[in-house]
């Protein structure tokens, strides 16, 4: 048996032109869609941000950094859950095209190619990320900017590097692990993650998290907008609204109902609440928290439902002779009625939401290998797939948008 090496320009291939792009009822090959996708890549110059971002952290191959990135990424787009399905893929003109591929790489190489990842090219990924993430945020021209900042357990194996059993409330004996992220409501973007051991817990370890999140909105964006977060129960911690208080930030925390606030007394006193909708009623108050040397705001909420459940009497308050009543409590700094932060917090919703589109559609919850950076790397990636498409999602919109009011206006015009 003879055996030899194909030269790297066997490997890759040069792209010139465009497509043209028909729209027909027959002949629509699989990936036919890669080639607009493929355009707004480059557009938006992703090669060459790849280039001066993150090329030198990335782990070498012969087929190129930039051309293995991509090939994940369009793996993961085109809905690849595991790193054996670009088997899937390597017969297509449309995915070497759109990767700048002569071949598509064995699996067995990308494979070991995402174990060549250390924290260096794990932070150049995130790097890249911010770079792309900046550019959405400046071009929608928003002044204001919602945070959303929680974790997700996703499940390993036993042998897995990093995974520890911990906050897994569907399988509480398997290893798993806790990533955290941030999800930006008006542009609908992730702008960082962070992979995490499975019995981390979120308030006490997303300091470092939300620091390294605000310096990178400094570097991505010329100018800082006017932020405002919301976040679980799991960060009403000290340390944590400091750090918030000292960087200007509009707030709004669940509250556990530690016996130490005191938050019984008053609801059960309480006689007279405003109405926030059919179901909801609040009223505010100011708690003193010595260990925090504070006095902040705090809204209680009631939710009335039709029976009793166990989170009913969380308190143990009264057995009430009208209803039963679901409580909960929001600390915020925000100049806000109690109504308005109601429904403020109510958009927490969509960070699960999106969430639960990165584990069904961008394979977020997937682990392709044992090692912890490769399995980093790969939820980095997962979620800068996941930019790509709300970005050409957002420039498409804004496209047809104009195009319809350009015709309107050529319309009218005498």
């Amino acid at each position: 048996m003879v055996l030899w090496r194909l030269r790297r320009a066997d490997l890759r291939q040069r792209i010139n032109g465009k497509l043209s792009v028909r729209y027909r009822a027959t002949g629509l090959s699989s990936f036919s869609g890669l080639e607009l996708m493929r355009q707004y890549v480059s557009q938006v110059g992703l090669a060459e941000m790849i280039r001066r971002h993150a090329r030198r952290a990335l782990p070498s191959c012969d087929f190129g950094r930039v051309s293995m990135v991509l090939l994940v990424l369009v793996l993961l787009i085109t809905g690849g859950r595991r790193v054996r399905h670009i088997g899937y893929l390597e017969a297509d003109p449309l995915v070497k095209r759109f990767c700048g591929l002569a071949q598509v790489p064995a699996v067995r190489a990308v494979g070991r190619w995402l174990g060549g990842f250390d924290h260096s090219g794990v932070e150049a990924l995130l790097t890249f990320n911010e770079v792309l993430v900046g550019r959405v945020i400046r071009d929608s021209g928003v002044r204001r900017l919602t945070l959303d900042v929680d974790g997700s357990v996703v499940s390993t194996g036993l042998q897995v590097e990093g995974a520890r059993r911990g906050y897994n409330p569907h399988r509480r004996k398997v290893p798993s692990y806790y990533p955290i992220s941030a999800y930006e409501s008006q542009t609908g973007q992730i702008l960082r993650v962070h992979n995490r051991a499975g019995n981390v817990h979120d308030g006490k370890a997303s300091l470092g998290f939300l620091q390294a999140l605000f310096a990178q909105l400094d570097a991505s964006l010329p100018r800082r907008p006017v932020l405002e977060m919301r976040m679980d129960g799991a960060f009403f911690r000290k340390e944590i609204v400091d750090l918030l208080e000292s960087e200007g930030v509009e707030y709004a925390i669940k509250v556990p109902f530690y016996p130490w606030l005191g938050l019984k007394e008053p609801i059960a006193k309480r006689r007279r609440w405003r109405r926030v909708d059919g179901t909801v009623d609040c009223f505010d108050m100011r708690v003193a928290i010595a260990t925090w040397e504070r006095n902040v705001h705090v809204v209680v909420y009631r939710k009335r439902v039709a029976h009793r459940t166990p989170k009913n009497f969380q308190l143990d308050l009264f057995d009430p002779d009208d209803d039963y009543y679901e409580y909960s409590a929001v600390m915020t700094n925000k100049a806000v009625t109690g109504r308005a932060l109601w429904f403020f917090m109510c958009g927490r919703g969509s960070h699960e939401k999106v969430y639960g589109e990165l584990k069904s559609g961008f394979a977020f919850d997937c682990v392709p290998t044992q090692r912890y950076q490769a399995n980093s790397a790969w939820q980095v990636l997962s979620i800068m797939a996941f930019n790509m498409i709300r970005g050409f999602q957002a420039r498409t919109i804004a496209h047809i948008t104009l195009s319809f009011f350009e015709s309107r206006r050529l319309a009218c015009a005498p």
